[in-house]
């Protein structure tokens, strides 16, 4: 299967498409399976008294990306094993997840920040870290969102639209990481509240 990676996707190598489990031959049959494992995903999620315990921990991303991609990816899970273009070495990995999760929890804790800004700052890092080799930015987004959810808040609207596919929005996206990239995090956050950018 030939994929079109959108801007800001991590290519996957062919050791690790020769993972997929199920048989496709399209993008679209691959962008329509994934997506429904995660959407069964998020549904176990927001019930799950474990995951909510476990959310900040390396345990938690582990098995809320497993559970993301499990039907779909036999490496779903794991962390990455292979450096590449975006992310830590992958040695590190476990590291900066684990001070990811205590500075979080220190946050929460101190209220450092409001619910939407340490959402975002949360996801940020987390793809920053980029710990698995593929569904980072859905899996970042995905605990942002759960951590204010368990935390008695809202959910961010990420714009309201598709971020897997290549477009617009997602140019939008990818250019407001960069500026968070280099600590400047109020055009992710607009973005993560759905605000209009201009």
């Amino acid at each position: 299967m030939k994929l079109d990676y959108p801007e800001g996707a991590t290519p996957l190598d062919a050791d690790l498409l020769n993972d997929l489990i199920p048989d496709l031959t399209m993008q679209a049959q691959l962008n329509e399976f994934e997506q429904t494992n995660v959407t069964k995903a998020i549904a176990w999620a927001r019930s799950s008294a474990r995951l909510r315990k476990e959310l900040l921990t390396p345990t938690g991303h582990k098995n809320l990306h497993a559970r993301m991609f499990d039907d779909t990816w036999r490496w779903a899970g794991t962390f990455r094993q292979r450096e590449t273009t975006l992310g830590v070495a992958p040695h590190d990995i476990q590291t900066q997840l684990k001070l990811l999760c205590d500075n979080t929890s220190y946050w929460i804790d101190n209220q450092v920040y409001g619910w939407p800004e340490l959402a975002t700052r949360f996801h940020h890092k987390l793809v920053w870290i980029h710990p698995f080799p593929n569904g980072n930015g859905r899996h970042a987004r995905l605990c942002a969102d759960l951590l204010l959810e368990f935390n008695g808040s809202s959910a961010l609207p990420w714009g309201n639209v598709d971020l897997v596919s290549m477009g617009e929005a997602r140019s939008e996206y990818i250019a407001a990481l960069r500026e968070a990239d280099q600590g400047r995090f109020e055009r992710l956050i607009r973005f993560a509240k759905g605000e209009v950018l201009g």
